[in-house]
């Protein structure tokens, strides 16, 4: 078994050609387990194991528990045996700091980000405002959760700032498994929505406009977490 079956993560087909214990495949389904993460594909409460996984993505178990031992050391999930994985419960001080982090990275590096992203970023970044407005009118969770990180992070990596980016990510890591369960449970079209804010701000150069409108998205929807993800 060489293959992963979702095509959500773009080298996945690439890293299928490699040998199973090749470090192209073992990256490939370390990307997959971290896209489900961040995207609310794997919930809390809800136990994986890793044979589980491993005949889901169509690869050995030895791939799989790599790609958890690595998550497991960025807080995404906690492992208490091969059969019970889960993501780790959200206290309130667990999420105030994942929000202040938030707060503190994700501003600054929408700041950092500004002065390099060019007309044609600015154009991807509006189609995928475009379909931010479709999920949010259709109730489609997945699609909102796919599209907002897409959006944030089109903005973020800008600039090819790597190491900021990896830490950013980390967060989004630990609080989409809850997102996803929030927007499940009271759907999107009670959001507010920040994007069209932001791209204003960047269309004008307005770094501090930007700033703000990147710290009201993340305190809105941290916000339902804090008011709904917790109880």
């Amino acid at each position: 078994m060489t293959s992963l079956k979702s095509d959500s993560v773009p080298s996945s087909k690439e890293a299928a050609t490699a040998g199973e214990g090749g470090e192209l495949l073992h990256d490939a389904v370390y990307a997959e387990l971290r896209w489900r993460l961040i995207t609310g594909k794997i919930v809390p409460g809800i136990g994986l194991s890793t044979r589980g996984l491993a005949q889901e993505l169509g690869v050995s178990p030895m791939p799989v528990r790599e790609a958890l031992g690595r998550l497991a050391a960025e807080g995404a999930v906690e492992i208490r045996s091969k059969k019970r994985i889960t993501v780790p419960g959200m206290t309130e001080e667990r999420f105030d700091d994942l929000l202040r982090c938030r707060l503190l990275l994700e501003p600054e590096a929408a700041r950092l980000a500004l002065p390099a992203i060019d007309g044609e970023t600015f154009r991807k970044l509006k189609a995928i405002d475009d379909r931010l407005d479709a999920t949010l009118s259709n109730g489609d969770v997945n699609g909102y959760m796919e599209a907002n990180f897409r959006f944030h992070f089109t903005i973020y990596q800008a600039p090819g700032r790597s190491i900021l980016n990896q830490l950013i990510e980390t967060l989004w890591l630990q609080f989409g498994p809850y997102m996803r369960v929030v927007y499940g449970r009271f759907g999107t079209r009670n959001l507010q929505d920040q994007h069209e804010v932001a791209l204003a701000a960047i269309q004008a150069g307005d770094a501090e406009g930007l700033v703000k409108a990147i710290s009201a998205d993340i305190a809105d929807g941290m916000g339902l977490i804090g008011r709904h993800g917790l109880a």
